[in-house]
């Protein structure tokens, strides 16, 4: 079961409200012997793992640190030498203070201000439901076990309904703490879940208070919500121009049609390599009623002979493009694809209005776009 936050796992928080101000932590940590440095990181790149800023040496159980307060907010960790793990908690002006246990620092205890606080109450909701779906998921197992498909069906209507109270709370919390950086983990959340239209997730995003945006990742998922705005279903698709196989440019404007599917795939994916007799099938059956169909490799830098191979074999009648530069496929990454196979399906105005469909499904948005049904 994926989860609902990937943070989740790492910490359950008890928080308490301070109005002191000074970004400062300190603590206990019982059983944890003198001279055991104690390590504080924070995220300063989203595509990088949290780098060290500050450390301490835990004496008579006890540790404290002063540190440079923060323009704004952010996720931050701590750490101590030779125990596995580590406690989450957000960066804020506010004096911070820890229960660390040692056996099991994901559920120490953290006492801090208003940030950490909304961080607590937001994993306390992925807690609960998270729990919840699991029961459930144990009971559909049974259920389906047991052929009890009355059951089932109520099983399923119960994690749906789950599901849809996650998102209300999460754009609930979002609204209600537009001036929080929990808000922009949230919004992430709800961007790399793919719960969420993307003009949605950027609707919420706006309405956050100017300084909350300041962060790295912040400005990481706005960068993030630009790129996949631009090709998000609603959006008119970008043109790009890339080589053929026989070394001429060509662009997405050229070749549309009154359906057009732009298909990422490459010679070395299998799962594309099984889809491609059904979108042959297809292609066979809707060309000469307007279906056109240009495919986008991201096959390796010096296998070209595979790409070819691959089009060959596969009996791909479509256009077909690449700079053969594997996932730095500089139209793959206009289009934000980090998986394959992908596609976009477009209307008679280059309008986006499907994603990733396959079989079946890629055949009757096809033929609904065509007035074929």
């Amino acid at each position: 079961m994926r989860k609902l936050l990937a943070i989740a796992g790492l910490a359950l928080l008890t928080i308490s409200c301070q109005d002191d101000k000074g970004y400062s932590i300190k603590g206990t940590a019982e059983g944890i012997e003198d001279g055991k440095m104690l390590y504080i990181s924070e995220i300063q790149n989203p595509n990088s793992r949290p780098q060290r800023i500050d450390s301490t040496a835990i004496n008579d159980e006890k540790f404290e640190l002063d540190l440079t307060e923060v323009e704004s907010s952010n996720l931050s960790f701590l750490e101590i030498e030779g125990i596995d793990g580590n406690v989450i908690f957000i960066s804020e002006n506010q004096p911070i203070s820890f229960e660390i246990y040692k056996d099991s620092l994901r559920t120490s205890e953290i006492k801090g201000g208003k940030e950490n606080q909304t961080l607590t109450t937001y994993l306390d909701h992925l807690k609960e439901t998270n729990k919840k779906v699991g029961e459930g998921r144990q009971q559909m197992q049974q259920a389906f076990q047991q052929r009890d498909s009355t059951q089932l069906r109520v099983l399923q209507e119960t994690e749906a309904e789950l599901m849809d109270n996650d998102k209300v709370f999460k754009k609930k919390m979002v609204k209600e703490n537009p001036d929080s950086f929990v808000s922009v983990m949230i919004l992430l959340d709800m961007m790399n879940m793919k719960s969420f239209p993307v003009n949605e997730i950027k609707e919420l995003y706006e309405g956050l208070d100017d300084e909350v945006k300041q962060s790295s990742i912040a400005r990481s998922l706005e960068q993030k919500l630009e790129s996949e705005s631009a090709v998000a279903i609603g959006s008119k698709a970008p043109n790009f121009t890339a080589p053929t196989p026989e070394g001429e440019d060509l662009s997405l404007e050229e070749i549309r049609g009154k359906v057009t599917v732009i298909d990422f795939w490459a010679a070395w994916c299998k799962p594309c390599r099984i889809e491609n007799p059904n979108v042959v099938k297809i292609y066979e059956k809707y060309h000469d009623k307007g279906l056109e169909i240009i495919g986008v490799s991201l096959d390796r830098p010096n296998q070209r002979d595979k790409w070819l191979k691959a089009i060959e074999e596969d009996k791909l009648p479509w256009h077909q493009v690449s700079h053969l530069e594997f996932w730095n496929e500089p139209v793959a990454k206009q289009y934000g694809i980090r998986a394959i196979p992908a596609t976009f399906i477009l209307d008679k105005d280059g309008v986006i209005v499907a994603r990733d469909l396959r079989g079946q499904n890629l055949e009757n948005k096809i033929a609904e776009l065509l007035g074929e049904e």
